[in-house]
C-alpha cells in the first residue's frame, strides 16, 4: 500500500499564492503588449523621420506638372537643359563677351551688371553679356549630381554652344561669385578675365585660419550658423532643417532685413521690382535650388581657393575681387585674408558698402571697365 505525507495549507497561504499567480499573469501580458506598442511607435517614428527628410521631387519645366518653358535653352552633355538670357550688343558684333553667374535665390533675370550697366558703356565698349539660370533655378533643369566642378563645366559648355569663342569673361555675385573660384580652378584656359563680387566664403575651406573663421562665423545669427552647420555636416538633413517649425529658420532664406547693411537697405528701396519674375526663381522647388546651393556651397570642396595659382601669369588677363566693408552676410575680414594669400588678385574694398553694392549707382560701369581694362 502506497504511503505519503499530506500537507495542510492554510487559507491565508492559499490566498497569497493566488494573488502572486494573478499578479504574475497580469504583468506578463501587458509587458508583451508594451513591447509591441513601443516597437510600433519606433517604426512609426522612423517612417515619419524618413518622410520628413525626403524632399519632394522637383517640378521640371516643360513636364506635365511643371511650368512652361519660355526662355531659350541649350542641351548639355548629360541631357539637362540650361536656360539663358542675352544682354547688350549683338553677340556677333561684340568686342567683349561676358558670362554672368547669379547669386542665391536669384535667376537669369537678376543679372545686375547687365541690368544696370549704362548704355554708353555697352555701346562704346561693345559689351555682350549672357546670364543663365543655374541648375534647379528658373527654367534650367535640376542637377541632382551637381558638384563644385560641374557648374564650371556647364559654363564652359554654355560658351561653346553659344559660340562665344575660345576665351570669355566671367562675373559672379554672392553665391555666383563663389562659382567663379571653380571656373578659375577647372577652366582657367577659357578665361579672359574674372570679377568676383561679394563672394560667399565656405568656412571649411582649407587654408583659412581657425581663429579667423570662428570669429567670422560667430558674427552670423545663431539660426544661420546652424543652417550652414547642418548643410556641411549633415547634408541629408538640409531639407528637414529648413522646413521644420521648431527652430528659427535661416534669416537669408527668410529675407530678414536684419542682414542688410545701411547701404543695402537703401538699395533695396530703389532696386527694380522683381514681381514680374520672382515666382520663376524657385518654381521647380526649393530643394534643387536654394537648398542644393547650401549643400554644395558649404560642403567639402575638392579644392581650396587659397591654393589657386595665377591663371594669368603673363598678365594676359586679370582677376578682380570686390567687397564692401559693411557686408553683414560675408564678413570682410575673410576676403582680406584671401586677397593677402593670393597676391595676383586685384582686391577692391569699398568703404560703407554692403552685400548689394553692385546695385549702387554707377557701380556696374566701374566693375566692367576695371575688368576690361577700359577707362
Amino acid at each position: 500500500m502506497a504511503s505519503g505525507v499530506s500537507r495542510k495549507i492554510s487559507a491565508a497561504s492559499a490566498r497569497a499564492h493566488t494573488r502572486r499567480t494573478k499578479k504574475s499573469s497580469s504583468t506578463n501580458l501587458p509587458s508583451g503588449l508594451l513591447k509591441i506598442a513601443l516597437a510600433g511607435v519606433f517604426v512609426g517614428f522612423l517612417a515619419w523621420a524618413y518622410l520628413a527628410i525626403q524632399p519632394p521631387p522637383p517640378k521640371i519645366c516643360g513636364s506635365p506638372d511643371g511650368a512652361p518653358i519660355t526662355a531659350p535653352r541649350i542641351k548639355l552633355r548629360d541631357g539637362r537643359h540650361l536656360a539663358y538670357k542675352e544682354h547688350g550688343v549683338p553677340k556677333d558684333a561684340a568686342k567683349y563677351k561676358i558670362i554672368y553667374v547669379h547669386g542665391f535665390d536669384n535667376c537669369r533675370h537678376d543679372a545686375v551688371v547687365a541690368n544696370t550697366l549704362s548704355p554708353e558703356v555697352v555701346e562704346n565698349l561693345g559689351v555682350y553679356i549672357v546670364s543663365f539660370d543655374r541648375p534647379g533655378y528658373g527654367e534650367s533643369d535640376p542637377d541632382p549630381n551637381r558638384t563644385v566642378k560641374s557648374l564650371a563645366l556647364d559654363i564652359e559648355e554654355l560658351a561653346d554652344q553659344l559660340q562665344l569663342g575660345s576665351k570669355f569673361f566671367v562675373v559672379g555675385l554672392s553665391m555666383g561669385g563663389q562659382v567663379i573660384w571653380s571656373c578659375l580652378k577647372y577652366i582657367p584656359q577659357r578665361l579672359e578675365g574674372a570679377a568676383i563680387l561679394a563672394p560667399v566664403v565656405n568656412y571649411w575651406w582649407s587654408g583659412l585660419p581657425a581663429n579667423l573663421t570662428s570669429e567670422a562665423y560667430k558674427q552670423q545669427k545663431l539660426q544661420d550658423q546652424w543652417t550652414l552647420r547642418v548643410g556641411h555636416y549633415f547634408p541629408w538633413l538640409t531639407y528637414w532643417w529648413n522646413t521644420q517649425k521648431w527652430f528659427p529658420s535661416s534669416s537669408v532664406i527668410a529675407h530678414s532685413p536684419d542682414i542688410l547693411s545701411r547701404q543695402d537697405q537703401e538699395i533695396v528701396t530703389k532696386r527694380p521690382d522683381r514681381k514680374n519674375y520672382v515666382a520663376q526663381v524657385k518654381q521647380q522647388g526649393d530643394y534643387e535650388s536654394i537648398y542644393r546651393d547650401i549643400i554644395i556651397g558649404f560642403g567639402n570642396w575638392e579644392f581650396s581657393p587659397l591654393d589657386l595659382e595665377n591663371p594669368f601669369p603673363n598678365n594676359e588677363g586679370s582677376v578682380h575681387l570686390w567687397h564692401g566693408d559693411d557686408d553683414l552676410l560675408v564678413p570682410v575680414k575673410l576676403q582680406r585674408y584671401i586677397a593677402q594669400k593670393l597676391p595676383w588678385i586685384h582686391y577692391h574694398e569699398l568703404p560703407g558698402a554692403g552685400h548689394l553694392f553692385p546695385y549702387a549707382d554707377g557701380m556696374s560701369d566701374t566693375i566692367i571697365k576695371s575688368l576690361l581694362h577700359e577707362k
